[in-house]
């Protein structure tokens, strides 16, 4: 170890030192006079570590804190302002004690409901009520509760019908591929993808006819779920998903501008394929249609398309 290492493990006498099991750097807490001052290690994620192991249980042995009750529902497949429009009936009716927030990122929206004060004690109740009305409304949108992601809703849908699943992907680049096998455990439902990038991939590794390509382009219908059958069949699967668009910035024409996507899911016998127009950068359009191709599958999986 060298000397400069030996020196950053120096800290000053009067703190009490927060061990940070992320990395090296500690933090340090230092009382006197009726004041406290605490130390953080600035990379984040370190930070994150030592306020959940020690500055978190710190300030609740000597603060009482007013009860907050957080739930949270994820959502896919409308945007903010037509999710809040559709809900304004249903978030008018909620108790004055609940508070709804709209968290949205690219192709995802939560709801939070944020409980406080007396009605906390009865927030299971509470919550449960109000969610089955949320439920009647956009059911078909919900995918989980309290920060599960997307592809790990999926993965435990096939994990519990004893699914198996390939993707064939060509402007998502094998990102579905990617979030899948984020989860561990993945491998005992996700069988493999081909990034059918190039037309002569889809052509000789898919099956797509080279006439659908020269007669349609790669963003069609046709197309699309020709690669979805081609790649069930190629790793013989239960469901599948396919891709097919025009992430940008360039490539657009005035019938298929920037954003255009084609998506087909298969689930045994029957397919289901949609054409969306995704807004935003090129990894916007990505993300977004990656999160809407998981839910199109789920969706059809569960009788919901």
């Amino acid at each position: 170890m060298i000397e400069t290492n030996t020196r950053q493990a120096d800290v000053p006498e009067a703190c009490k030192v927060l061990i940070n099991n992320q990395g090296t750097a500690p933090g340090m807490l230092f009382e006197k006079g009726g004041t406290t001052i605490i130390s953080m290690p600035g990379v984040p994620y370190e930070m994150k570590g030592v306020m959940e192991d020690h500055v978190l249980p710190w300030i609740r042995e000597r603060v009482t804190v007013p009860s907050v009750v957080h739930k949270t529902i994820m959502t896919q497949g409308v945007p903010e302002s037509y999710l809040a429009a559709r809900l304004r009936n249903w978030e008018e009716g909620l108790p004055d004690c609940i508070k709804l927030a709209y968290l949205p990122r690219p192709g995802i929206v939560r709801l939070r409901l944020t409980i406080t004060g007396e009605c906390a004690g009865d927030s299971e109740q509470i919550l449960k009520v109000n969610i089955d009305k949320l439920q009647k409304i956009i059911s078909k949108h919900i995918f989980g509760f309290d920060e599960i992601s997307l592809e790990e809703s999926l993965g435990k849908l096939l994990y519990e019908k004893e699914l198996t699943l390939a993707t064939a992907e060509s402007c998502t680049g094998g990102n579905i591929a990617r979030l899948i096998t984020r989860i561990p455990g993945s491998s005992r439902y996700f069988t493999g993808s081909v990034i059918a990038y190039s037309n002569s991939i889809k052509v000789k590794v898919l099956g797509v006819p080279e006439e659908y390509l020269n007669t349609f382009g790669a963003v069609r219908q046709e197309v699309v779920e020709k690669m979805v059958t081609g790649v069930r069949e190629h790793f013989d699967t239960d469901v599948a998903i396919a891709t097919s668009g025009i992430a940008g910035p360039d490539g657009g024409t005035d019938e298929k501008p920037v954003g255009t996507v084609w998506i087909s899911v298969l689930y045994r016998d029957r397919i289901y394929s949609h054409r969306y127009l995704f807004g935003g950068t090129r990894e916007r359009i990505n993300t977004q249609a990656s999160y809407t191709s998981m839910q199109l599958l789920r969706q059809l999986i569960l009788g919901l398309i």
